[in-house]
């Protein structure tokens, strides 16, 4: 089994959602909601583009957990809350810190930032790969 990280440890990784990873993500979701795929709807809507799939945006704090884990762990738990709309193009800074790190579980806290502004925050638990209890 991997080292486990030091409480406090962090990883921020960095990543611009463009129009691309909107059609990967709808190809790989099926999500076809309008507001994230009709650039005219989303404006209609008071958004100044299509807005990015927060699951995909989410999604960033998976690079961060495999690097400050390895690959001996699985996301077991996730608790997040998406404070405003992104548009596409917002360049994202999701970063994930360890706040208890043990053979069972690894916790961590999660905040992604646009421009400063903190949009996605939340909780995650990696569990080891062979665990069911979660």
């Amino acid at each position: 089994m991997s080292e486990l990280p030091a409480i406090g440890q962090s990883m921020t990784f960095r990543k611009t959602m463009t129009v691309a990873e909107q059609g990967f993500f709808t190809g790989i979701s099926g999500n076809m909601g309008r507001a994230h795929v009709d650039r005219a709807y989303a404006k209609a809507n008071g958004q100044s583009d299509m807005i990015v799939f927060e699951l995909a945006a989410a999604s960033l704090f998976s690079t961060a957990f495999g690097r400050l884990a390895g690959p001996d762990y699985r996301l077991g738990g996730l608790e997040i809350g998406f404070n405003r709309a992104l548009p596409v193009g917002s360049s994202i800074a999701a970063t994930a810190t360890v706040t208890a790190s043990g053979p069972d579980a690894i916790l961590f806290d999660l905040s992604a930032v646009v421009d400063g502004i903190e949009v996605i925050s939340g909780k995650a638990r990696l569990i080891p790969l062979g665990a069911t209890d979660v």
